[in-house]
């Protein structure tokens, strides 16, 4: 029962770090970014069409990264090129997620509730897992040790500083937002083909939010927030298993209240911590040359 849990932890929690570290990617580079619900619902529905296309969920998640990165262009060119709000920007990107992978599966299969299933064979096992915590290792060296981590920091940091050494801003803040894109489309494409076998409406639930949620938890830092994650993912696992439990022998706990268990536990973290963590400074401020 114990391994079992631990291993629905790690396997819910995969989408939910690959969305975190396009967060992390988007917000150290001081571009806020509640798009990402928007990028995983492209990424899993590019990754369940490019599946079912070529047989190949290696294919099928290449497909969903680069669907995660078309809506990634969209909303970097609304808030990078026209200066757009950010915050109204990324809600805008989502409704417009919501309102078009229906009618995509309405053309591409006739459908607007789901694509039709993967066969078992054209399913990853466990690669996105192995995956996601290797990007989580990739994130802290590259931030620690690299030059490109340090400008990542200072775009979000002291971008007047970065301009200063020669280096544009606005090239690395557009290059974050498009690797933010790639990154929540590879955890919508492991949604669609690893925690499930197939795209649905609104598949993602909130996970975008939630990878968010962690984010600040973690202090825009790849390990603490990978481990939120975690956290989170846990308590998606635990409330599967929770449904149908009977308490002191009488009526089982009603499944509405166990469904929502994952976003009473992201709420109380963000009530919390949220006033104890310092988010970059430049963070959501449009970068103007002097």
């Amino acid at each position: 029962m114990l391994i079992q849990l631990i291993g629905s932890t790690f396997r819910v929690s995969t989408p939910l770090v690959f969305a975190m570290l396009g967060g992390l990617a988007s917000e150290r580079a001081g571009v806020v970014n509640l798009a990402l619900e928007g990028m995983m619902l492209f990424g899993a529905l590019g990754a369940a069409v490019g599946t079912l296309a070529t047989h190949s969920p290696w294919l099928g998640a290449l497909c969903g990264l680069g669907s995660g990165v078309l809506l990634a262009a969209v909303y970097g060119l609304v808030v990078l090129r026209w200066r757009a709000n950010q915050v109204v920007a990324g809600m805008g990107i989502n409704m417009l997620a919501l309102g078009l992978t229906p009618e995509f599966c309405k053309m591409l299969y006739d459908q607007t509730g789901r694509t039709p299933a993967i066969p078992l064979a054209e399913h990853f096992q466990a690669a996105p897992m192995y995956g996601a915590w290797i990007g989580v290792a990739l994130a802290w060296f590259v931030l620690r040790f690299t030059r490109p981590g340090l400008w990542l920091g200072f775009a979000g940091e002291h971008p007047g500083a970065l301009d200063a050494a020669g280096i544009s801003v606005t090239r690395v803040r557009w290059l974050a937002v498009l690797a933010s894109g790639a990154l929540a489309g590879l955890g919508g494409a492991a949604l669609s083909t690893f925690s499930s076998s197939f795209f649905s409406r609104d598949m993602a639930g909130g996970r975008g939010y939630m990878a968010l949620a962690a984010l600040i938890f973690g202090k825009w830092r790849p390990l603490p927030a990978a481990l939120a994650c975690l956290l989170f993912g846990f308590t998606d696992a635990l409330q599967d298993r929770l449904q149908g439990v009977v308490v002191w022998g009488r009526e089982p706990i009603p499944v509405q209240f166990i469904q929502i268990l994952p976003y009473v536990v992201t709420i109380l973290v963000l009530a919390g911590f949220v006033g104890q963590s310092r988010a970059p400074k430049a963070l959501g401020v449009p970068f103007e040359r002097d």
